[in-house]
């Protein structure tokens, strides 16, 4: 699932002050969540091998800290018995790309075969 978010303001030069064509460059940040690693990560490598081809500015794939979310629950449905307790977890990884590149060209790298349970989420400002 890819979602697109666009901050759009026009860019400024940073001498002038004035506004520059649309053509030029934008910073565009590619966040990927997944409970996988291994599919991650391979998504994180296709992405940066992707722009790096298209000689862009690349940062990252930073790691961002993972979410763990645990819930403990009896093991007898009934609740007679000795008290015995599972517990569940589950890690969500996140890895954030930041590139600079003009528009048009994302959908080119984004357009990668993306593996199933990676979200990715491009938001351009």
């Amino acid at each position: 699932r890819i979602q697109i978010l666009f901050e759009m303001a026009a860019p400024f030069k940073p001498d002038k002050g004035t506004p520059v064509d649309e053509v030029a460059s934008h910073r565009i940040r590619i966040t990927l969540t997944s409970r996988n690693l291994k599919s991650l990560e391979k998504v994180c490598t296709d992405l940066i091998n992707g722009a790096k081809q298209k000689s862009l500015d690349v940062v990252g794939p930073v790691r961002l800290p993972n979410k763990n979310l645990k819930i403990t629950t009896r093991k007898t449905p009934c609740g007679e018995g000795s008290k015995t307790w599972d517990r569940f977890e589950m890690k969500i990884h996140k890895r954030v790309i930041d590139l600079k590149s003009p528009s048009d060209t994302v959908k080119q790298i984004t357009s990668i075969s993306i593996e199933p349970g990676v979200e990715v989420e491009v938001t351009i400002a």
